[in-house]
Formats: C-alpha cells, structure tokens, sequence
C-alpha cells in the first residue's frame, strides 16, 4: 500500500544493483517502476509488486510512452559489454534519453551512477568527490562525458546528482573470492596497489539517500570505510578459505586492477546524506560468503 508521501520512481536498467534498489522502495512504500532488458526479468519483478517494462533504453524515443506521472528517476544502467561503443550506449545513448524524459514529463528529482573508473591515477593517492576525474582509458572517458551532461542538467527544476560507486559486490557476487580460490588474483607484482570496495547493499542506501535528499549538481562516492591493500585481501580471502594464499612470480592478473591504484574516500558523502553504512569494509562483508565457499 502506498503511502501518503509515496513517490513513483523509475528505475532505469533494474539489473543487480537497480532490482536492489526498487525492492527497498517498494518495502518502505514507493510506487517503482523498472525498466529491464528481457520480459523474464520483467515478469520476475511485476511478481513482486514492481511494475517491470522490458525496452532498450538507447533506442532513440524509447522513454516517451513511459509513465509521466514520475516524481523521480533512479538511473542505474550499466553497459551491456566492456568495449567503447557498448559504454556509449549506455552512459550517452540511455542517459539522453532519461534526461530528455526528465525535462519531458517535469521530474524533479533525479540520481544517475557512474563509477570511480573515472580515476585512473596509479600513484596510491586519495581521491574524494571533489577530485578533478582522469580517465585512465577510452571507456572511462565516455563516462566522464556522461558525467558532464549529467551535471550541466542540473537546475532548480530537476534536483539532479550523480553517484559513484566503487568495486561492488554482495549476494550473488562472489566473483573476488573466486578470483583468489582458482588462483587468478594472486600476490606478487602490484600487491600494493589500493582495492576499493562497496557492498551492494551500502550502495543502495547511498542511492536512495541521494534520492531523497541529494543536492543538485552534486558528485557522491558509494564506497567503504577502509581501502585495502592488494595483498591484504589477497591473504585475508585465503585465511578463510583456509588455503595458501596464490601467488605469481611474474606478471600481474587484470592489467585494470594493476594501472589504477587510487584510494577512493566517501565521507564527505556520508556526512552530507547521513549515511551510516552496514558493511564498513569488505571483511565484514565478505565474512559470511568466505565461510559459505570454503574447499
């Protein structure tokens, strides 16, 4: 049942991190729309209460029989592959046309993720939100551009922000722990470099605070407590595993995780969204996945 102060909310690209999101506006009594890639997913999400809308979104007009009675657009899509064009689909392409629905139908509010990829540094150094972006290669350059429209929308008729977060993961993510079993992410060269890290769930709360309360034209960070050292979690995985952790003499695993090697700070967001986050760093999360996925 809607509330009095009930919103209806798009979520635009209700993959992971989005069906997250419009799950908890529905349970505190949003109305939620979802705009998802294949009719399953839709079909899945209208079961639970969701109003599912299966449609690619870069497709040029692709919003304008969405609903307009809208008091806010959450946007997070993300693109469908790794390779430049697949990122301007995505990030250019479906952003566009969420603006263009924005001004449109007269929403006022607006949330739109994009990710500290927008740092390339390698030098170890702290980025926050207010750190100039270097991207660091082709993909993160078009999310750079993203961002600038994005921001240059802002007004005082659409209270529009953007969110950043770093390496997510959570329920059905267990990708970095598989990544330390088989031996892929493995100590040796580049055990330095800083991992940043948000778990699905802190991230979802950074989103729907910047939804409810972010101020136009902002940039947040949806990102833990504590950066981790490489080799760090490296060890910590394997103590858990209760296996040796891997190493590799030459060489490094994903030459991304090697060139970028930035701490990524997120208090200056928790502070101005008075966000407490419920897994400060990924020990904490990644604790019940750990015991779960031992050999």
């Amino acid at each position: 049942m809607l509330t009095s102060n009930a919103m209806h909310v798009l979520v635009a690209g209700s993959g992971w991190l989005g069906t997250a999101a419009a799950r908890v506006l529905l349970a505190r009594g949003d109305r939620v729309t979802a705009v998802v890639r294949t009719l399953q997913h839709a079909v899945r999400l209208r079961q639970d209460g969701i109003e599912g809308l299966c449609r690619d979104l870069a497709v040029p007009g692709a919003t304008e029989d969405l609903p307009g009675d809208l008091d806010a657009i959450l946007a997070t899509h993300a693109a469908a592959d790794t390779d430049v064009e697949a990122y301007r689909r995505a990030y250019l392409d479906v952003t566009g046309e969420l603006l263009s629905l924005a001004s449109r139908a007269g929403v006022p509010a607006m949330v739109v993720t994009s990710s500290t990829g927008v740092f390339g540094q390698t030098d170890g150094s702290t980025v926050d939100e207010t750190t100039p972006v270097a991207p660091g290669g082709e993909t993160a350059s078009v999310l750079c551009e993203a961002e600038r429209r994005v921001l240059s929308a802002a007004s005082d008729r659409l209270r529009i922000c953007l969110v950043r977060p770093s390496g997510l993961y959570g329920p059905g993510r267990t990708g970095l722990i598989e990544r330390v079993r088989s031996g892929a992410l493995a100590l040796g060269p580049g055990d330095e470099t800083w991992m940043n890290f948000c778990h699905r769930d802190d991230a979802v709360t950074v989103l729907i605070a910047a939804l409810d309360r972010g101020r136009a034209g902002a940039i947040y960070h949806a990102t833990d407590r504590e950066p981790a050292r490489r080799k760090n979690v490296i060890v910590w995985i394997a103590k858990r595993l209760k296996m040796t952790p891997p190493r590799r003499e030459q060489g490094g695993d994903e030459a991304g995780e090697i060139r970028a090697n930035r701490r990524v700070i997120g208090e200056a967001t928790r502070s101005a969204l008075g966000v407490e986050l419920v897994f400060p760093n990924f020990r904490k999360g990644l604790a019940r996945e750990t015991v779960e996925l031992r050999t």
